[in-house]
């Protein structure tokens, strides 16, 4: 995988990006990850996280937003070895993560807001691909996200690294 920059990316594309607010946590074996955007909208019930997980992710990224829930997780270890095994680059979660050692065995990129050990309800509820909004910005299926230790941007398109 090339190697990502946010600074450089921000230096090189700053009019066209969208810069998330500093709350993300690494909690995934790669700390440097990108690709285009699924979205899912989701609350304590991970229903939607686990099915898209079971289908070929092509590199592409699932950003869930989980309301900064932090009761629930909506991510663990079974679930994101199942995305490994699908080809996705990785999750950024607006709500927690649990099973965060294993997590961070793995070679996948997770950004979340903390962990907690409980896992949530399978309701079946939620919402794919729609334009989700939290930590300053709005996010768009189709978008390209791009994340590393510095932080997280978000592009219509794809960007040249």
């Amino acid at each position: 995988m090339a190697k990502i920059s946010t600074p450089d990316l921000y230096d090189k594309y700053e009019d066209s990006l969208k810069i998330l607010d500093s709350i993300f946590n690494n909690y995934g074996g790669n700390k440097q990850f990108f690709g285009e955007v699924v979205t899912v909208k989701c609350h304590e019930d991970n229903s939607l996280v686990k099915s898209q997980a079971s289908v070929a992710g092509e590199g592409k990224v699932l950003v869930v937003d989980g309301g900064g829930s932090l009761r629930k997780a909506l991510l663990g270890d079974m679930i994101a070895e199942e995305a490994v095994k699908n080809g996705w680059a990785g999750f950024v979660i607006f709500g927690c993560v649990r099973d965060c050692d294993e997590l961070g065995a793995l070679p996948l990129g997770v950004k979340a807001l903390n962990t907690i050990p409980v896992k949530t309800e399978k309701r079946g509820l939620g919402d794919l691909n729609v334009p989700i909004t939290f930590a300053g910005h709005t996010i768009k299926p189709g978008n390209w996200i791009y994340c590393d230790n510095n932080g997280i941007v978000i592009s219509e398109e794809k960007l040249e690294l």
